[in-house]
């Protein structure tokens, strides 16, 4: 829900920064791929029961996956970087959820519901991303994906994350309260694709008297 303002207020100092570390030399594979093994370290710690060292890892992780993006944009984005960068953010959100769950096996049902509440934003996120790409729509930002907006983005996310370290004794309604939250941002962005990728009535008529011109008779 924040994102788009976030990004528009951290935006030039974050692409400052990317500049300067590709003048150093690195490579944004380098940055996503020290970013998911620390994201990866985040989740295990949450397993193991360790809030603060999970915390500190969650926050180190995401500001690596804000990096990464700066500098490939210094170097020239790549969209095999962009499908790296995608699946680590993923597997290091839905991990962290798993490591919830091992944590607090009576959190266990409300971790699967927000895992499945993931799965379907996600499918829907990367649908709509992929079909607005073949159809050659405009991006909003220079992100190698269209992101679609909804109530729970990415920033929403590091605040429950976070929430979860500090809380750890209000998992369940905490991870609940999200799972609402990220439905509605699946029911926002579907009903969203849905309105955007609807062939207009003109555009059909227009379509059909084409083909009748061009058809045989």
């Amino acid at each position: 829900m924040f994102d788009a303002k976030l990004r528009s207020v951290m935006a030039p100092g974050c692409n400052l920064a990317g500049r300067n570390l590709a003048r150093l030399g690195l490579r944004p594979m380098a940055l996503t791929a020290v970013g998911f093994v620390v994201g990866v370290g985040a989740c295990v710690s949450v397993a193991r029961r360790l809030w603060m060292v999970a915390l500190i890892l969650w926050v180190v992780n995401r500001i690596f996956d804000g990096l990464d993006g700066a500098v490939a944009r210094a170097w020239g984005t790549s969209e095999s970087g962009a499908l790296l960068d995608i699946t680590a953010d993923f597997i290091v959100y839905g991990g962290f959820i798993v490591g919830l769950a091992i944590a607090d096996p009576s959190a266990r049902l409300a971790c699967t519901v927000l895992l499945l509440a993931y799965y379907v934003s996600g499918a829907a996120f990367l649908a709509l991303s992929s079909l607005l790409e073949r159809r050659g729509s405009p991006a909003d930002d220079e992100r190698s994906l269209r992101f679609s907006g909804g109530l729970a983005e990415g920033s929403e996310t590091i605040v429950v994350y976070i929430l979860f370290c500090l809380l750890p004794s209000q998992i369940i309604p905490i991870a609940w309260g999200f799972s609402v939250a990220v439905f509605i941002t699946a029911i926002q962005r579907i009903v969203h694709g849905v309105h955007v990728l609807h062939p207009r009535p003109e555009l059909e008529v227009s379509n059909l008297a084409d083909a009748q011109t061009t058809s045989p008779r």
